[in-house]
């Protein structure tokens, strides 16, 4: 089993910066992605970044220049740098991990608990 633990979230003006954090803990043997998801307010899920553990990443349009994420594998922690922070990046920000376990020897994606991103003057 995987926890991820998010931390770094708040409250932000409007071109403001945050760095969202989330470590992955459990009986885990590997990682093969790290990510993050959010959920602004009667809005589906959706993909804000991702990265694979050798490094390469997918970021959506709407955050391309603006967000970067990173992963330490020695840590099992993904960041994500966040600047010029818009209104509509508000939402409900999940970690994403996809990770083989001594209990799942296949890949298997596990979530965070989700973290507030508020984004206001």
């Amino acid at each position: 089993q995987v926890q991820l633990v998010e931390s770094g979230g708040g409250l932000v003006q409007p071109g403001g910066s945050l760095r969202l954090s989330c470590a992955a803990s459990g009986s885990i043997l590997s990682i093969s992605a790290m990510g993050w998801y959010r959920q602004p307010p009667g809005k589906q899920r959706e993909l804000v970044a991702a990265i694979a553990s050798a490094g390469s990443t997918n970021y959506a349009d709407s955050v391309k220049g603006r967000f970067t994420i990173s992963i330490d594998v020695l840590k099992n922690t993904v960041y994500l740098q966040m600047s010029s922070l818009k209104p509509d990046d508000t939402a409900v920000y999940y970690c994403n991990a996809v990770a083989t376990t001594m209990q799942i020897s296949y890949r298997y994606g596990y979530w965070g608990q989700g973290t507030q991103v508020t984004v206001s003057s």
